[in-house]
């Protein structure tokens, strides 16, 4: 029996588009209608009629849930969701929470109340057992439940390659920096590829980490130089871009110097501009890809798709810089 993506594909469009033709929106240009009506009649496509009648209650709105649109991650993400989601004739409503479990479960009530089409989320908190499933929702970066399905990059390879890379570069005294979150997020994999990849060329090493969100950076860095052994480690694995930069900026009132002292690796690969200074050796991300995936998932299970529930896990790659 055929199904909506073998439909697009016939047609040369995507899932979303031929979704619009059968719920006869208006921005389906007269040759493209023409192009998924006649694939739709090849192959005797029969629209699930309960997905249809759902998603014909829906506008052609998609919000995304972000913790900060400061961080630089979190916004070239958004740009990249922002433009695949307008090229399948869809509009985006950012909802910045800035981390709150509260803020975080009024966007989602909002949201439902006002049937948006479907919800991209980045969430760290432990808000699953309110979330309304009705609602087409594909997580980033974490697992709400077996229902939603989860993209994110390969967080555990990318710890691995970190400390393979620091133990390249000459460094015998690793330590992580991060954060601990309330619930499991993919993010914590990074950690553990670290943690392995050490174990596995018999060093010992270092795992430094505060209640997440960090709200007072010289607190936290102020925490970590106060240990003695800490100020000895000679490379630093830290677990987003935004904490090796801080790092660094921290670790010269100590008298401390990247790389000649310290190398060190950031985890995003967010700072891609040749007028920043050092510029950071990372685990690049693979923002686009990610963005682009969620959306094709999200707009699947809008179109009434069934979809893979597995965790999509995106490749990385080291990306060397002045810090390494």
């Amino acid at each position: 029996m055929s199904n909506l993506k073998d439909v697009a594909e016939l047609a040369g469009v995507g899932v979303g588009t031929v979704s619009r033709v059968i719920n006869n929106h208006a921005s389906v240009k007269p040759k493209t209608r023409e192009k998924v009506l006649e694939a739709i009649k090849q192959l005797n496509y029969v629209p699930n009629e309960i997905a249809r009648n759902f998603k014909m209650q829906k506008s052609n709105l998609v919000a995304l849930l972000l913790p900060s649109i400061w961080n630089p991650f979190f916004s070239e993400l958004a740009y990249y969701i922002e433009d695949e989601l307008d090229r399948e004739g869809y509009k985006l409503i950012l909802c910045n929470s800035g981390g709150k479990p509260a803020k975080e479960l009024y966007y989602f009530d909002t949201l439902s109340q006002n049937k948006v089409a479907g919800v991209l989320g980045i969430t760290y908190n432990d808000i699953e057992s309110s979330l309304d499933t009705e609602i087409p929702i594909v997580s980033i970066d974490r697992h709400f439940s077996k229902s939603v399905p989860c993209v994110t990059s390969d967080n555990y390879t990318g710890g691995r390659i970190a400390m393979r890379e620091l133990y390249r570069a000459g460094v015998r005294k690793p330590a992580f920096l991060g954060v601990v979150t309330a619930i499991f997020s993919e993010t914590m994999l990074r950690k553990k590829g670290f943690i392995d990849e050490a174990e596995s060329l018999g060093l010992d090493y270092i795992v430094y980490e505060e209640p997440d969100p960090v709200m007072d950076d010289l607190k936290y860095f102020g925490n970590f130089f106060k240990v003695r052994e800490h100020r000895e480690v000679d490379g630093i694995f830290a677990i987003t871009d935004i904490f090796a930069a801080k790092y660094i900026d921290q670790a010269q009132k100590y008298g401390i110097r990247v790389p000649q002292d310290v190398k060190v690796i950031g985890y995003d690969g967010i700072q891609d501009n040749t007028l920043f200074h050092p510029i950071l050796s990372t685990i690049r991300q693979p923002v686009e890809e990610m963005a682009r995936t969620s959306v094709r998932l999200l707009l699947s299970q809008i179109a009434g798709e069934s979809v893979s529930l597995d965790t999509i896990r995106i490749p990385v790659q080291f990306r060397p810089g002045e810090t390494t």
